[in-house]
């Protein structure tokens, strides 16, 4: 029954998500919204389901498996973005990555760098609960989520008339209604899919391997996967490179929020230093995705591949470090 349960799961867990990229394409035409702005409401869709598993590791009071989820899942979309480009190699989606994607970058890198310190650190203080480092997070997030829905939206010159008109038989408040409905379905799914996915591993008895922590990882993160490649297919790059660093950013304000919930104290302080290798890892990565979205633009296609080359053998070694750690 259960692995009926995560086909289901999965298979409208793919639908929902290929129509979650193609109204955003719509939206991000038909709106003044920019790369930005766009790529935080796909990645904020597209991680709706790892609230449900932050939620539930409050209620059963074990704090290491939200602070695990939220980072973990991460480090792994970077390796989607880095998979996603090696596979289209073809296209070299980098070379089409905006200013707007390096700025969401940066402050992913920021609030990486923030929860790294603390689970460094490791401060106990907190106000009503909430730890001063969440506090320090949400500010630096608000602060950054501001600045950047201020990036003004490049002018796009189309030079065929039937660019321009791709989605003239579309309307934007129909294509923002169906987003969000989208998104509250692939929240039900998503979790159905996470869930089963979870049983599976405990049933076949590999959930405390690597195997069994990529096959929960993979199905957490199979909508920003999905979302990622069609978003390629639209040959909207820019949403492509943007919605897997908002699901960075998101997965972030999911932090904040399981803190609040954790009455405790704070909810880094009490989860365990081991998880500063999987942050460690995520920054590196990060850095290395930033280099590839801010260099020139590359030609040959070996040299195209490394940053992203480098960004899977980076995963696999920090994903080696942490689990030699646990």
């Amino acid at each position: 029954m259960v692995y009926f349960l995560f086909f289901i799961a999965a298979c409208f867990t793919i639908f929902l998500a290929v129509q979650l990229s193609k109204h955003a394409d719509i939206i991000g035409e038909k709106s003044t919204l920019n790369g930005a702005v766009l790529g935080l409401m796909l990645g904020g869709a597209t991680s709706l389901p790892e609230i449900t598993t932050s939620v539930t590791s409050i209620f059963i009071e074990n704090p290491d498996i939200a602070t695990g989820n939220v980072l973990g899942s991460n480090l792994f979309n970077l390796l989607i973005l880095a998979l996603v480009d090696l596979w289209f190699r073809n296209k070299q989606i980098f070379n089409y990555s905006s200013k707007e994607n390096g700025y969401t970058n940066v402050l992913v890198m920021i609030l990486s760098s923030i929860i790294f310190i603390s689970l460094y650190i490791r401060v106990p203080n907190h106000f009503f609960s909430v730890g001063i480092d969440t506090i320090v997070l949400i500010s630096v997030y608000i602060l950054g989520i501001v600045l950047l829905s201020k990036v003004k939206k490049p002018h796009v010159e189309v030079e065929a008339q039937g660019e321009s008109n791709k989605y003239a038989h579309e309307s934007l408040k129909k294509s923002v209604r169906t987003f969000v409905l989208t998104a509250f379905l692939i929240l039900l799914f998503g979790t159905l899919l996470t869930i089963s996915a979870d049983q599976i591993a405990t049933l076949t008895g590999i959930e405390a391997s690597f195997i069994g922590s990529f096959l929960v990882a993979a199905s957490t993160s199979l909508p920003e996967a999905v979302s990622i490649v069609v978003a390629v297919r639209l040959a909207n790059y820019g949403l492509a490179i943007g919605s897997i660093l908002g699901s960075n950013i998101f997965n972030i304000l999911i932090l904040v929020f399981t803190d609040v919930m954790f009455r405790s104290g704070s909810l880094l302080f009490y989860s365990s230093p081991s998880h500063i290798y999987t942050v460690l890892g995520t920054l590196i990565l990060s850095i290395i995705t930033y280099y590839a979205i801010l260099r020139e633009r590359s030609i040959n296609k070996v040299t195209y591949v490394l940053p992203s080359l480098f960004v899977v053998i980076c995963y696999f070694i920090t994903s080696y470090v942490i689990f030699s750690k646990l």
